[in-house]
């Protein structure tokens, strides 16, 4: 086992204070740290861009694959958007403090099941900056602490950034410890071994690296796994709006993990909607792959067994042509990663097959991948998209980040009054 640093035990104690402080305020004082979070990032924009651009030289240098450099580089646009994330989460409401269960256990004694903070968070994430300030938004509005451990191609960004933040927090009653930055690679080792500190890790990246932390750490995880997404296109669909949806879900941002990956087309409909999907995408500069029976349709490259089990994150696209439903749900759940299915089809039975049959955190009728997001789904951000089947499942937000405790208040009952011949019954009516 890997001998812990005293700097980051100490980091980590001091993270877990400020969330123990965190944990009881109001919301209207959480929400004050948030907008003085938003003013110290916009303060903060020239430093934060200029480390960004040192950053994507270095990448561009080393060679950073295209689909990590498209999630690493931060412009002006992209930061001001994120930091109106900020602000959107301040406006949601507050998770703690939710009243889930209310009963009568007997006269005068009330149980009440509340929601709370999980307390401290460890979040390993890629090639993201726009990930710290989103992770760290979602954190304070649920009065979580957090440890944040960015890849090494983004840390003058995330440093930037972290520092900006805690500039904020020493603005307001929220302690600046309860956002930390992890910097070196030694150090992620290390975080999977503070289990005294530390009650969740969040990893963001590849289904090994997702099975890597879960094998390394005493710590709950929660997994943030590739996304291996498909459409596919029912004999009863739509074929304008086929090709509008297959080119979004491809083109509209294909470094995302939400970002379609394989095309999946019915037999009776492939020879009149290929070649318009097809031209539309290659319009978009997609490289197109397909099996035996899309190739007898148009010519492009051959697919293999290795491209259904890939997430290109770039303008790459597999696609095959199925004998019908239940062919493409058997590839679905063969092949997918439980991230983001979806279905195009006027046929209601059909999609509600799909829908119901599909093993994914979302499943979709008639709409694009890229709605997968905890920001479009009205969350404010999210701090990954959970592709395990207990939950939080799919984009996690702040419901995702609260825990729950029972509180049970009497007037000196005990329990020998319940117990016995004489035995006194509960009431357990709700309240």
């Amino acid at each position: 086992m890997t001998v812990l640093t005293a700097t980051l035990t100490d980091v980590a104690q001091q993270t877990r204070a400020a969330a123990q402080d965190l944990a009881g305020l109001s919301t209207d004082l959480k929400n004050q740290a948030l907008e003085s979070i938003a003013q110290a990032l916009e303060a903060a924009t020239p430093k934060i861009l200029e480390a960004n651009a040192k950053d994507c030289q270095r990448a561009q240098e080393s060679g950073l694959a295209t689909a990590l450099y498209a999630r690493l580089k931060l412009d002006a646009t992209k930061l001001a958007g994120a930091i109106a994330g900020v602000r959107s989460v301040a406006s949601l409401t507050d998770p703690v403090g939710s009243i889930q269960l209310h009963r009568e256990l007997d006269t005068g004694l009330e149980l009440k099941r509340v929601s709370c903070p999980l307390g401290v968070l460890g979040v390993i994430f890629e090639a993201r900056p726009d990930a710290v300030m989103q992770i760290s938004a979602l954190a304070i509005k649920s009065g979580n602490g957090v440890l944040l451990k960015g890849g090494q191609e983004a840390i003058h960004s995330c440093q930037a950034l972290v520092e900006a933040i805690q500039t904020g927090l020493a603005a307001s009653t929220v302690a600046p410890e309860a956002v930390a930055l992890l910097t070196s690679r030694e150090e992620t080792l290390e975080l999977l071994n503070l289990d005294q500190y530390v009650n969740l890790i969040i990893p963001r990246g590849s289904n090994s690296f997702v099975r890597f932390v879960q094998e390394n750490t005493r710590i709950p995880v929660l997994g943030h796994a590739e996304g291996i997404c498909h459409l596919y296109i029912d004999q009863q669909a739509n074929i304008a709006q086929s090709v509008d949806v297959a080119v979004d879900s491809k083109i509209q941002y294909p470094a995302a993990c939400n970002a379609l990956e394989t095309l999946l087309v019915h037999k009776d409909i492939a020879s009149d909607y290929l070649p318009k999907a097809v031209k539309a995408l290659q319009n978009q500069g997609v490289e197109l792959r397909g099996d035996a029976a899309v190739r007898d349709v148009i010519e492009m490259d051959s697919a293999t067994d290795t491209d259904w089990a890939t997430e290109y994150s770039d303008l790459v696209l597999s696609i095959k042509v199925v004998d019908g439903l239940e062919d493409a749900i058997a590839h679905i759940n063969t092949y997918g990663s439980g991230h983001t299915d979806a279905i195009m089809t006027t046929d209601d039975q059909a999609a509600a097959t799909f829908c119901s049959r599909v093993d994914a955190a979302g499943v979709f009728h008639n709409c694009s991948t890229r709605f997968a997001d905890g920001f479009r789904y009205g969350f404010g951000a999210e701090v990954g998209i959970s592709t395990q089947r207990m939950p939080p499942r799919g984009p996690v937000g702040l419901e995702g980040l609260v825990t729950y405790k029972y509180l049970l208040q009497g007037q000196g009952h005990i329990v020998a009054t319940y117990a016995g011949e004489d035995a006194q019954s509960f009431t357990h009516r709700d309240l």
